[in-house]
């Protein structure tokens, strides 16, 4: 009997790796080894489904179905040409291709992605004399090429839109925080999932809306229109659905309070319509109050994302330093992290972060570091 196992690639953000490694081995997965900026798995059909409605810090789900080397970019179109795309694919269905690209030879990604169209198209013309039509938006296939030096590999996108679109979002601030690096924001601090949690300049409020997903059990997808695969030939609908209702059926109750506050008034519009969207709005409670001017419970677990350009009044070394200040009055026998890509503004704040961890938004390197808010002696006081 065939395994119904293959392998896989699921696509991360820098410094999440192991983060999303931990995530699939907790689901199940298979053969699970840790690359740069993905992690590779085997598992099954179901799995696959599973693994894109669940996953938090995953941005996609890859399924190579060709690996082959290519001197020269006539040799990349000669093996693209004699896969049998019709498995994949009908005549009278739309497909999208996509290339990321580590080699002198193929130096041009956009290129090497027109290579694959050609040879997918001139397929189709050679067997039925037509050929499908290209829908970069919102096509019926996605296809990935991944050309490492001569290497070449070809999957199937079994996600669609990048993972980190999760369907609850109607409105955004400016610069808004990926969902996915919201997610593994809290998956790195190593909240319990029991203590408090507030995020003291919440903006759209990702990270308020992924750590209420975190804390009641609730899959990171599950507000998604629609994935990838659900029009792929093999998909089985039934199977779906069951996967779905098993993972709803997973669903536990916090019995603790998620918090949230922002002084912009229209941040704070924006964040209830969010938390709504979502189906949040009893488990997240946001105010529009001013970080400097607000005191925290003690024993809560805080993580934020300082504003920067045109939402900060100050200049940004008195920011920081206010920072400081505030959590060090006003955030006692707290754990707080936050993350910026102003590294070197981030000393001004004054206290001795217990960690960092260095992470990439975008293109933005960042620090995510921990302060522990200690009131008095560090030795007479328990932290959460």
């Amino acid at each position: 009997m065939k395994d119904p196992n293959f392998y896989m690639l699921a696509k991360t953000m820098h410094g999440l790796e192991e983060v999303l490694a931990n995530e699939l081995k907790d689901l199940g997965a298979q053969s699970v080894k840790i690359q740069k900026r993905a992690v590779s798995f085997k598992g099954d059909n179901g799995f696959m489904y599973k693994a894109n409605l669940n996953l938090r810090t995953c941005l996609r789900i890859l399924k190579p179905i060709k690996t082959f080397q290519a001197k020269d970019e006539k040799e990349l179109y000669e093996n693209i040409l004699k896969m049998n795309w019709s498995r994949y694919l009908d005549v009278n269905k739309t497909f999208a291709t996509h290339a990321t690209t580590t080699s002198e030879v193929f130096s041009h990604s956009k290129y090497a992605s027109l290579l694959v169209k050609d040879g997918i198209a001139d397929f189709f013309r050679n067997k039925y004399g037509k050929r499908p039509n290209v829908n970069p938006k919102d096509p019926d296939i996605s296809i990935n090429l991944h050309v490492n030096k001569h290497t070449c590999t070809i999957s199937l996108d079994s996600s669609g839109e990048s993972l980190h679109k999760r369907g609850y979002k109607v409105n955004t601030i400016i610069a808004p925080m990926n969902e996915v690096l919201a997610s593994g924001l809290i998956l790195l601090s190593g909240w319990n999932k029991k203590d408090n949690f507030h995020d003291p300049m919440c903006g759209s409020g990702t990270i308020l809306i992924e750590a209420a997903m975190i804390a009641n059990n609730i899959p990171a997808n599950i507000f998604r229109n629609n994935f990838g695969f659900e029009k792929w030939k093999d998909f089985d609908s039934e199977l779906f659905e069951k996967i779905k209702d098993v993972s709803l059926n997973k669903e536990i109750e916090f019995k603790g309070s998620i918090t949230g506050g922002d002084n912009f008034q229209k941040a704070v519009r924006i964040c209830r319509k969010n938390i709504e969207n979502a189906l949040m709005f009893e488990n997240i409670k946001v105010k529009n109050e001013d970080f400097f001017e607000t005191k925290i419970n003690e024993n809560t677990f805080v993580i934020f994302n300082p504003p920067y350009g045109e939402r900060i009044e100050l200049g940004i070394n008195e920011f920081y330093k206010k920072i400081g200040d505030s959590l060090k009055n006003n955030y006692k026998n707290c754990i707080a992290w936050l993350i910026s890509s102003d590294i070197d503004n981030l000393k001004m704040i004054g206290l001795k972060p217990t960690k960092k961890i260095e992470l990439m938004n975008g293109n933005l390197k960042c620090s995510f570091r921990e302060f522990k808010i200690y009131e008095g002696s560090k030795k007479s006081k328990k932290l959460v």
